[in-house]
């Protein structure tokens, strides 16, 4: 049974005064999610160390033979930086930003380089009682996101555990997540322009039977004024009742339950999220409360 996180049992304010220009790095790229435990030792003043470090690590791994799917003479530039403006508790880490740069080895220099990985590691609003228990020497930055090839992450991350004495895991989106997306993103209907609001689900049949639904903008967004109670913030009983009377349209119309299956992807021009842990963000609007979702989420999955 999915695990649903507190969020959904009380209230999640939704910020939409953040300057999208503190987290532009974050849209436009397809992330991969993941969770992490808590970083041993991780100090913000030797980002510049750990530049170095990862950098020769990749070029070790890849004299070892170790796939990087990059050209062999190949330059390797890495960079952590800090993702200002994310944070908005006082117990919660800055993001953390690592940028992987390649660059042909006999390369002029007006010769640009070419970004062939991204992640970052966030805490947006995290739970306050585990980070204040925290003993000083660990940093918590729950949720990590990857953009790249899968074996870049894999170096990444190995190095992160060795490193930092933490563990990485996959972590999916679960069903009550996505229907709180896509409530989310249909209430910025007015201001934004969500263009269209399809959502898929998985039915257990056999064989198994996948059906996806678009609803238009204007339809989505006069049911979620309808519903909404509170113009500040959002409920999860709302989003039940959205999500319900969405199922019971189709219902009408094609005479199968959707609620018989599960929700496992949402999309709109605004972002889009899939249940095997992929999010794309194409604006910032929201953002935090987006974060704040898949930052207790990971909590969630971290072994205890």
């Amino acid at each position: 049974m999915e695990r649903t996180p507190s969020i959904f049992t009380s209230h999640l304010y939704l910020n939409t005064e953040k300057d999208p220009e503190q987290i532009s790095k974050l849209t436009q790229k397809n992330w991969n999610l993941y969770y992490v435990t808590p970083l041993y030792k991780f100090l913000y003043t030797r980002l510049k160390s750990y530049s170095r470090l990862l950098s020769a690590f990749i070029v070790a791994e890849k004299q070892k033979g170790i796939a990087v799917e990059v050209g062999f003479e190949t330059n390797f530039k890495v960079n952590f930086s800090i993702i200002q403006g994310l944070t908005e508790i006082e117990e919660a880490a800055e993001a953390v930003f690592i940028q992987i740069c390649s660059k042909p080895k006999f390369a002029t220099e007006a010769t640009a380089e070419t970004v062939i990985w991204s992640g970052w590691l966030s805490c947006v609003n995290g739970n306050t009682e585990y980070l204040s228990s925290l003993p000083p020497e660990f940093t918590c930055l729950p949720l990590f996101c990857a953009n790249g090839a899968e074996s870049m992450t894999a170096l990444v991350t190995t190095w992160l555990q060795r490193t930092f004495d933490c563990n990485f895991g996959p972590l999916r989106i679960g069903s009550n997540s996505l229907r709180w997306l896509a409530a989310m993103w249909t209430g910025c209907e007015p201001e934004m322009g969500i263009r269209y609001l399809k959502l898929s689900w998985s039915l257990p049949c056999r064989p198994p039977l996948s059906i996806s639904f678009t609803v238009h903008p204007g339809d989505a967004w006069e049911l979620w004024r309808s519903i909404r109670q509170d113009q500040v913030r959002m409920t999860i009983e709302e989003v039940d009742q959205f999500m319900s009377c969405l199922e019971s349209h189709f219902f009408r119309h094609f005479k199968i339950y959707l609620s018989a299956g599960e929700l496992i992807d949402v999309s709109t021009s605004l972002g889009s999220a899939h249940r095997d842990g992929k999010i794309k963000f194409m604006s910032s609007h929201y953002m935090p409360g987006i974060l704040t979702l898949l930052t207790e989420s990971a909590f969630l999955m971290m072994p205890i």
